[in-house]
């Protein structure tokens, strides 16, 4: 059989390049852009900050429920249709969005909208593998991570820009005509370039528990600090549900003749080990950071959305020179010499250089600091996802299902984690400021601050107003620590990832397998 990549000429895997590059630049950007106008939407939704936040919530459950269709799916009918379905399903619901006029509207748009995105995402490295011979994988993969790595840190800025220049509905306006473009041009110039059976084979029962075992834990995950975790009666249901649900499903897996995932993969070295490192270094270190840094210029720093946006642009380029450089490396030196490399920088990034991010230092120079971070996640997704794809064959379809699948709830882990972190540490050194705090000295503050305040207001609203200036400057101290120690934990999550390095760096050596 001829393979796939020699039926197509250099012109053609130019334009299906782009083609899946658009198309999975604005899947992964809409799941950023978002996040800073949720909540310039809750006054026209009628809605609170915690009903707002299904508008994410939704968004994130639907994506990774169905990854878990796009294997089957595309196996059985073909990925190029699969992707031109999910381009159709997330221009439409785009749409929809940006026209819901409620909150219970939003939410259902919104979970179409990630179904859309799951399409995309599960089909587009796919389709790529197949359409590049396998020496110009690296290449391949360094060219999508471009789209996958920039689009998230593009989104602070551009929804920022959108909402403040014109409204917060325009951050779904914007997908309509760039993807009724990418919808037609896929129409016309995307063709199918691996075999598909046209015949559905699918566990509808072990999809059922394992979707439910997903948006149990996803929620669960998103919600829990909200609810206070464990100490929550409906968080306690939720992980009930989610350990049940997930028992279930290997059990039906174990009995069933058409299991809904194929483990098989999972005993290919190259794949599980990377996948492990990913799952850890991606979901648990760099999804921490990614969350962490706006909330830090914002929250922190005070800067309004727009600026904020700017200052994660500092590494957004970076990230898109060392996809592309890391890709061809990839194809030409080992892939685990370029992650050994996007490791230890990560390490030095949450070790020493994000944790001297605090309320003192200037902006621009913190904007800097994140340069280096910018070049590990550009080092990062392309020799990642050639070496844990490149040996699955004609079952890169369902690796590509999973790594995704992975960077949903491994993401979920890594922001549920950093908020846990960020208000325990805050907590922690807002006692501790109290507890070392000179009782005279926070005396004669609220005094002189209470006697220059009583020039505009009565002495006992001036004391208060003393007092509340004293309690906000201890807060704002004790999250400008907090937030050091935050970045600094993520060293901790990626040293776990760095084991699963260690076992395939040590399973190359001592077991050659050629390319």
């Amino acid at each position: 059989m001829t393979p796939s990549y020699e039926k197509v000429t250099p012109a053609e895997r130019i334009v299906i390049t782009i083609i899946v590059m658009v198309g999975a630049f604005i899947a992964i950007l809409d799941t950023t852009i978002v996040d800073v106008v949720v909540p310039k939407m809750m006054a026209p939704l009628s809605t609170d900050l915690y009903g707002v936040q299904w508008v994410i919530t939704s968004y994130m459950t639907a994506a990774a429920v169905g990854l878990l269709l796009v294997a089957s799916l595309g196996t059985s009918y073909g990925f190029s249709k699969i992707f031109i379905l999910g381009i159709a399903i997330f221009t439409i619901s785009s749409a929809a969005c940006a026209s819901a006029s409620s909150l219970a509207e939003m939410i259902v748009f919104r979970s179409l909208q990630g179904i859309g995105e799951a399409f995309i995402m599960g089909s587009a490295q796919t389709i790529l593998f197949a359409a590049y011979p396998p020496e110009r994988h690296g290449l391949a993969m360094g060219i999508f991570a471009l789209g996958v790595s920039f689009a998230p840190a593009l989104g602070p800025t551009a929804g920022g820009f959108l909402t403040e220049h014109f409204s917060w509905r325009y951050v779904f306006w914007i997908n309509v005509p760039i993807g009724t473009l990418n919808f037609i041009a896929a129409l016309f110039f995307l063709r199918e370039l691996m075999p598909y059976t046209k015949k559905l084979v699918f566990n509808f029962i072990s999809y059922f528990w394992l979707a439910t075992a997903s948006i149990s834990l996803l929620i669960m995950l998103s919600k829990g600090q909200q609810h206070g975790w464990f100490q929550s009666t409906f968080i306690g249901v939720l992980a009930f549900l989610s350990a049940i649900s997930l028992c279930l499903y290997f059990i039906s897996e174990i009995k069933s003749k058409t299991p809904l995932i194929d483990f098989s993969i999972y005993k290919i070295p190259e794949f599980s080990l990377t996948m492990g490192f990913h799952f850890f270094v991606l979901g648990f270190a760099m999804y921490q950071i990614f969350y962490l840094l706006p909330l830090y210029y914002e929250r922190l720093k005070g800067l309004p959305t727009f600026d904020t946006g700017l200052h994660m642009l500092a590494f957004a380029g970076f990230i898109g020179v060392f996809s592309i450089i890391s890709g061809i490396l990839s194809d030409k030196i080992s892939p685990v010499k370029i992650l050994f490399f996007s490791f230890i920088l990560l390490c030095i990034c949450s070790l020493f250089l994000l944790p001297k991010l605090n309320y003192w230092l200037p902006a621009k120079k913190a904007a800097i600091l994140t340069i280096p971070f910018g070049i590990a996640l550009g080092t990062f997704f392309a020799p990642m996802a050639a070496l844990a794809l490149r040996p699955l064959g004609d079952k890169a379809g369902l690796g590509v299902a999973q790594m995704n699948y992975q960077r949903f709830i491994g993401g979920s882990f890594g922001t549920a984690l950093a908020t846990n972190t960020l208000e325990k540490r805050a907590s922690f050194h807002f006692q501790e400021a109290d507890s070392l705090q000179s009782v005279n000295y926070a005396n004669m503050f609220i005094e002189k601050t209470a006697h220059k305040l009583e020039a505009f207001f009565s002495e006992p609203l001036a004391t208060l107003k003393a007092k509340a200036m004293l309690y906000k400057w201890q807060e704002l101290m004790a999250y400008s620590l907090a937030f050091q120690d935050t970045f600094r934990y993520t060293f901790y999550y990626a040293a776990i990832g760095g084991l699963f390095l260690l076992a395939l760096a040590y399973h190359q050596r001592f077991n050659r397998r050629p390319k």
